[in-house]
């Protein structure tokens, strides 16, 4: 049993000096530490044994396993700093290498405008309210004084999901009703509703099927056309600049009475005419108007004491006049080469 013993030192000592890779020596443990090795091979002669010589051979198998065990831990433990060493060596940086640019990303345009104008809106006290994409035609349409069978709902040429009660919603017009709704007939409102909208429409670069709306709604008592008006002066003034001048035309909605068109001065030209505003000094940024009597009285509100005015932004329209974008269609571009482009102290 002793030259057994003897035998597998002399063995495994050779064997751990060919080897050449931490890889070899471990799989040399594995082979004599292991369940299936010699030495588990030795032990199984314990059961066949006297009980006086048991003691003995069991210390000799002890002292074995003890003995190989420090053998492998040496050399395991050399190779793996000659392996962190080489690594090292191989993989070090050199400092006095050029650095190198990584191109990154930035906050998308059209979500940076749309919060620019939420944190205008918040500063007078507006309410940033949300409301669902699948809507009811009677939220869509006939609770804003659109009934069916009405003209205005084929200028809107709406994505029907269900028979003609369940739309993606062409407005976001159905948040402000739905809000009117919840205040009862008795509660002021002033909310700014900013969303996605659906209409069937042929997608290029100033068209979308999907497009991005901030309207807004006040209702209280003694609201005038003048106070629209001043809401309008401070929203087009943040966003194109101090010297921005505003105007209303008359125009007509279904569900504003009085309705307007309004225009911004050119911030191109400075009123003087240019390709931008077709020679007219003037854009137009969005419609609104003071809200139908109809559309209040359909909410629980009494037009004789409540009025109000709402208005209605196109947000990729305003984003692209403030940034210079003539292709709506950048806005949804993942190209980072398009964001290259634009002035990035104006999107971050």
């Amino acid at each position: 049993m002793k030259e057994k013993v003897e035998n597998i030192i002399k063995e495994v000592t050779e064997k751990l000096d060919k080897a050449t890779s931490l890889k070899e020596i471990n799989d040399l443990k594995v082979l004599y530490l292991g369940k299936k090795g010699p030495i588990s091979e030795l032990s199984m002669y314990l059961k066949d044994l006297p009980n006086e010589e048991k003691k003995e051979f069991g210390k000799v198998l002890n002292d074995l396993k003890t003995e190989l065990s420090i053998k492998f831990a040496k050399k395991i433990a050399y190779y793996t700093d000659l392996e962190l060493q080489n690594k090292l060596q191989n993989e070090q940086i050199d400092v006095t290498l050029p650095e190198m640019k990584i191109q990154t990303g930035a906050p998308n345009i059209l979500e940076k405008l749309v919060e620019e104008v939420e944190e205008v809106f918040m500063s007078m006290g507006y309410d940033v309210v949300d409301g669902p994409e699948i809507e009811e035609d009677k939220y869509n349409f006939e609770l804003l004084n659109i009934p069916k069978g009405h003209p205005a709902r084929d200028a809107q040429d709406t994505f029907y999901l269900e028979g003609e009660e369940i739309l993606l919603r062409s407005q976001t017009s159905p948040v402000q009703i739905r809000t009117m709704l919840e205040g009862g007939g008795n509660t002021p409102i002033r909310m700014i509703c900013p969303g996605k909208t659906y209409r069937r429409d042929a997608d290029d670069a100033t068209h979308s099927h999907q497009f991005m709306q901030i309207e807004g709604l006040l209702v209280d008592k003694n609201i005038s056309l003048s106070d629209l008006k001043g809401t309008f002066d401070v929203i087009a003034k943040k966003l194109f600049g101090s010297d921005c001048e505003t105007r209303f035309r008359p125009s007509y909605y279904q569900f504003t009475e009085p309705s307007v068109e309004t225009d911004i001065s050119c911030f191109a030209c400075k009123g003087k005419g240019c390709s931008i505003c077709k020679n007219t000094g003037w854009i137009t940024v969005s419609g609104a108007g003071m809200v139908h009597p109809n559309v209040l009285r359909n909410c629980g509100y009494d037009p004789s004491v409540w009025s109000g005015f709402a208005f209605g932004f196109g947000a990729e329209r305003l984003a692209m006049l403030k940034y210079g974008i003539n292709d709506c269609r950048t806005f949804y571009q993942m190209d980072l080469r398009e964001i290259s482009t634009f002035d990035r102290k104006d999107v971050e």
